[in-house]
Parts: structure tokens; sequence; C-alpha cells
């Protein structure tokens, strides 16, 4: 470790004593700062005041500990509360500088008189301060990714429901574009509903997906087969003339498909492939 770093990591916990000491007084600049900028909004009065003290908290333990562990932390619990708000990224990083920027004025300004003693309180503050608003940034991105990641999962889910109709029989209605990787979902919930109802006969209805290419296509079939192996046999109901032309032009074994024009044909089909009697009541004229 050379002389100068040395000596700003001696310099540490003058700083801290300063920031700490100034707390209400920097942490007020501060906030004028972020509504200058038109930063967190989206938060009332009493959420920014909350948030802010706790964030210069952090921010000056961070300086004092160099705990990286602890900032994670503490960035993706912060990012827990504020996404659902409605805070964006560039908001968070926006306001993580700005602290960077007023603390080291407020550092500037205490140590200005001495230029060699500024130099070492620059060189304690700044390489730690850089790497707490990198480390929040990343916190935040990846926590947000997470947040979209659960969203479209939960999507996928509302979009590809497993209905159980009657004992043993299950349905599941397709709606909208039907790509790869809500094929897999698709696969994945299909499965688990046969285990979990004990399924014989599973109508997948296609009606409103209105195409499919040939990786989608493949996959369907793989979905018959894997369900046919845990025990039920599935019914395709729905077939458009686009998605049947697709089937036939990229070869797809249409053998191991069992398919019905509609709906209330699958289902018809599907009660006596269970041993249901299927009757239908004729509609007479009352006159």
């Amino acid at each position: 470790m050379s002389e100068v770093s040395v000596e700003a990591q001696q310099l540490l916990p003058q700083l801290v004593a300063h920031l700490r000491e100034h707390r209400a007084t920097l942490r007020d600049a501060w906030v004028g700062r972020i509504r200058d900028a038109h930063l967190l909004e989206a938060m009332t009065p009493q959420e920014m005041a909350a948030e802010t003290t706790s964030v210069y908290d952090n921010y000056v333990e961070v300086l004092e500990t160099g705990s990286v562990e602890a900032l994670q932390h503490y960035a993706r619990d912060l990012s827990e509360r504020i996404i659902p708000r409605g805070v964006e990224t560039h908001e968070v990083v926006g306001i993580v500088l700005l602290l960077r920027d007023v603390l080291a004025r407020s550092l500037f300004e205490k140590y200005q008189g001495d230029v060699a003693l500024l130099n070492h309180v620059l060189d304690a503050y700044e390489p730690a301060a850089n790497r707490i608003a990198n480390t929040v940034a990343v916190s935040f991105v990846d926590e947000r990714e997470r947040v979209i990641r659960q969203q479209q999962d939960a999507i996928r889910e509302l979009s590809t429901p497993v209905l159980p109709v009657r004992e043993r029989l299950l349905i599941l209605p397709i709606i909208g574009v039907l790509d790869s990787e809500r094929a897999k979902q698709l696969t994945v919930q299909l499965l688990s509903g046969i285990r979990t109802h004990r399924a014989k006969v599973v109508v997948i209805d296609i009606t409103g997906a209105p195409d499919v290419d040939q990786t989608v296509a493949n996959h369907l079939v793989q979905t018959v087969d894997a369900s046919r192996l845990m025990g039920a046999s599935v019914i395709i109901t729905g077939l458009s003339p686009t998605i049947a032309q697709t089937l036939v032009t990229i070869g797809v074994d249409l053998s191991k498909m069992n398919t019905i024009g509609d709906l209330q044909g699958g289902l018809e089909e599907a009660e006596r492939l269970l041993g249901y009697h299927v009757s239908r009541k004729e509609v007479t004229d009352g006159s």
C-alpha cells in the first residue's frame, strides 16, 4: 500500500466524524438538490425524508467500514422498497451521485485551506464514494430485472391457465402469441397440472393463437409426447388454417397429434375417452 493510500485510510475516521456531525445540514442540502433535479417525485415528502435519512446513514457507515457486502444487502432492501413506488433506475443513480457531490463539497470547504491535506482527503473519499455508487446502481438494476422477470412469469401463468373441467380432465386455452418461451412455460404448467389433478385427458385449445413457427410447433409435439409419458392423452382443438398449413409444411408428425375442429368437439371426445356417455339433447319446436 502506498504512503498516500495509507494516510488516506487513516483520514477516514476523521471524514466520517465530520459527515456525522453535519448530518442534518448535509442531508437537507442533498434533499434540496434531489428536488431541484426532479428526482423521486413518486415519493411523498414523508417517504422522501425517511429514505434519504436511511440512505445517508448507510452511505456514511459504508465509508467507515468499507463493507461492500453490507452495502449490497442494504441496496437490495432499498430497491425492494422503492421499485414498487415507481422509482426508476436513473433516479437511484442520480440521487447517489448527488449525495457523493454534496459530501465532496463539504469536505472541500473544510480542508481547502491545506491543499496537501485536501488531496489526501479526496484520495480517501473518492474511491469509496465511487464504489458505493457502482454497488447501489448494480444492485438496483439486478433487483429491477428480478421484478420484471417475476412479472413476466406471472403474466405467462395467467395467459396459459390449466383448468380442471371435471375429474381427470384438463383444458388449456391458449390466447395470444405463442412464442418459444411461452411454449416452454406451457409445458411446465401442463405437466404439473397433469400430476396435480391425476389427469387422463388434456384438451389444448389454440383457437386464440394467431400463428406458430417451426420451433413452437415442434415444442407442441414434444408437449404431447411428454403428456403421454405421464399417462395423459392430448386433444388439440381450434387449429386455424394458417397453423394447420404450417404444421404440414414443416413436416410435423401429425400421427402423434389428436386434433378436433373446435373446443366443444374436443370436450366431447375427451369425455368419450374417459368413458362418459355423451348425448345431444334435441331442440324441438314448441308449436
